[in-house]
């Protein structure tokens, strides 16, 4: 589970990967010098020498550091299947919508002069393909995490607070104190 909806919402692309990303870091290695064609621009995305590169699709280099361990796999997974990641965006935002599971503080504002304190609630709840568009395009604009909350917590405000906007007109959301967040396709 994800603890931000930036986070969660990579996650759930990941999802649709019709094969796994490379394992070893000379295969992850290799992979994003192909894509990045070539080594001195792998080497600057990373942040290590051009040499250590040469090193690791040699083989010379198996292990990385924990530090570049973690970069160089988040970087792999940022370019895995791009196709296959375009369309499940794409049958998201046009058919299948979203499933928000959450725990997070919750609270409203209704009519005036009414309010209810805010709590926290665990919330499973199917968002309208309207509501993927919105958060995939904010993400992949660079929107911030209070932003793509805002995003969700609107979605979450019409589909569950008030049924499809078949009662409490007017009821404001507010999404604060994420515990934790998972979005599925």
């Amino acid at each position: 589970m994800a603890d931000s909806v930036g986070d969660s919402l990579d996650h759930a692309l990941q999802g649709a990967f019709t094969r796994p990303i490379p394992q070893s870091a000379p295969a992850q290695m290799r992979y994003l010098v192909k894509q990045l064609r070539g080594t001195r621009a792998t080497a600057q995305l990373l942040g290590i020498s051009q040499r250590t590169v040469e090193r690791y699709i040699v083989g010379k280099l198996k292990r990385p550091r924990q530090v570049l361990r973690g970069r160089l796999e988040s970087e792999v997974t940022k370019r895995w299947q791009p196709r296959v990641r375009a369309q499940a965006r794409k049958t998201a935002a046009l058919t299948g919508g979203l499933v928000v599971s959450t725990r997070a503080r919750f609270g409203f504002t209704a009519q005036p002069g009414t309010s209810d304190d805010a709590r926290i609630r665990d919330i499973t709840q199917a968002l309208p393909p309207a509501y993927a568009d919105r958060l995939f395009t904010a993400h992949e604009q660079g929107a911030g995490e209070r932003q793509l909350q805002q995003i969700t917590a609107e979605g979450l405000a019409q589909m569950y607070f008030r049924a499809d906007n078949t009662r409490a007109h007017g009821l404001d959301v507010e999404f604060t104190e994420v515990e934790h967040i998972q979005i599925e396709l």
